[in-house]
């Protein structure tokens, strides 16, 4: 089996840890209990929690044992990593909404079958409801130096550019206490998180060594971000979702496929279960044939399929085939065209546009559509034989559909050329 320390560096996931050498002959000596934290600070979790996910997942499949930790404490708070400001605190049944769905889109990524190795859910929200703050203070707060607890990256950042409350300031010692409960509890002798959180973890490894003397270990991953250096999903409005719901799995699917080549090299060792392999060979195919876009392509189907499921991938290339001119779009199922049409271009025509005066010319439609620069400009893409209604190439200058075009009843898919799409809606009630 392919050491998982060796497997991790090669895919880049190891940003900064405690002693690789001590951890790696820590793996090898036999499972060892690991956990990863996720905060409910929003409505969901998207891709950049999946990056941890996943290597949870990697860890599990060498041998050893996650646990998923969903912050229904912490989640009141926010961890002030990454963040300029103070968080807006969001109200306790918000975040225990948000928590719940946390642990059941854990559920979907860890194996929970009976065995050795078999994956935990855990609410820190267990240990530190109930936690008085007095008890917190002797207990707890009196292992963590203000001078140690002023030197992390976060602090300083936050000092510097206003402040700090005493809320979040405290973050650090709430996660550190997390690490020490699941070592006292269950063994927990390694903590996973992203490298702008590595103040926090080494946090918990210096409480557990002051309380109880053991020693434990902590490894970040890097931030995934684009060529650029921007965060993917770096504001709510732009986040890629796990759940359906929020990102549908069309969009979750063309996210991928859009990804430039200079991306691919670092997403597939990062996303992928893949062998090193596999992913080179991927590499060799973009760099000699950039436009078949072999590696967005596998990647798309390996991460919507693990993420949505083998059906809605299916439902999702249909879709994504049909616009583009490669399939039937009468047989696609209702939802997944309405995801679709929903990335790209699109007008709407009321029912009183279409019982006074009929459809449009399709001319009309592609500039309402925005899928030309004027009426004149789509008058001249017919004739030259680039404009499409529902993949039929539109021949006559006048051409405007009847409502029997329209498919499930509602929609009419434009084209111009094979790339440039768009959706028309008529709402005929």
């Amino acid at each position: 089996m392919t050491d998982i320390i060796d497997e991790l560096s090669w895919r880049g996931l190891v940003a900064v840890s405690t002693d690789l050498d001590d951890l790696r002959k820590a793996l090898d000596a036999g499972p060892v209990t690991l956990y990863g934290g996720f905060d409910p600070t929003a409505p969901g979790m998207h891709i950049g929690n999946l990056v941890l996910i996943l290597t949870m997942r990697r860890f599990q499949q060498a041998g050893h044992r996650p646990i998923g930790l969903v912050g229904g404490a912490t989640g009141l708070i926010g961890d002030p990593s990454g963040k300029s400001t103070e968080r807006v605190l969001n109200p306790r049944e918000v975040v225990a909404g948000w928590a719940d769905r946390f642990r059941a889109e854990l559920n979907r990524f860890l194996d929970f079958a009976p065995g050795p190795v078999s994956a935990l859910l855990v609410s820190n929200l267990d240990w530190t409801g109930d936690l008085s703050a007095l008890d917190f203070l002797r207990d707890i707060g009196k292992y963590f130096p203000v001078s140690q607890m002023l030197g992390r990256e976060v602090v300083k950042a936050r000092l510097e550019a206003g402040g700090i409350t005493y809320t979040e300031f405290s973050y650090q010692v709430l996660q550190a206490n997390d690490y020490l409960e699941l070592h006292r509890r269950y063994d927990c002798a390694l903590q996973l998180g992203g490298s702008d959180q590595w103040g926090n973890l080494v946090s918990g490894v210096d409480l557990i060594r002051r309380v109880t003397g053991d020693s434990v270990h902590a490894l970040a991953t890097p931030l995934i971000t684009k060529p650029d250096g921007t965060k993917y999903g770096k504001t709510e409005s732009d986040a890629v979702w796990l759940s359906s719901d929020l990102t549908s799995p069309y969009r979750f699917y063309q996210f991928w496929i859009n990804r430039t080549d200079d991306e691919m090299p670092g997403l597939l060792r990062v996303f992928s279960f893949r062998s090193r392999e596999e992913i080179e060979e991927l590499e060799r195919d973009t760099a000699a044939r950039p436009a078949a876009r072999c590696a967005q392509r596998a990647l798309a189907d390996e991460m919507t399929a693990l993420v949505h499921g083998s059906e809605e991938l299916a439902r999702v290339v249909a879709a994504s085939q049909a616009l583009f001119g490669q399939g039937d779009l009468r047989a696609l199922d209702s939802a997944a065209l309405e995801a679709a049409l929903a990335e790209v271009p699109s007008a709407t025509l009321n029912a009183s546009e279409v019982r006074t005066g009929g459809l449009p010319p399709v001319a009309d439609l592609m500039d309402a559509a925005g899928i030309v620069p004027s009426k004149s400009a789509a008058r001249r893409a017919i004739a030259e034989g680039g404009a499409y209604l529902n993949n039929v190439k539109v021949t006559a200058q006048d051409a405007a559909p009847t409502l029997s075009d329209l498919i499930d009843g509602r929609f009419l898919v434009l084209r111009r050329g094979k790339r440039t799409v768009a959706g028309i809606e008529v709402r005929t009630i």
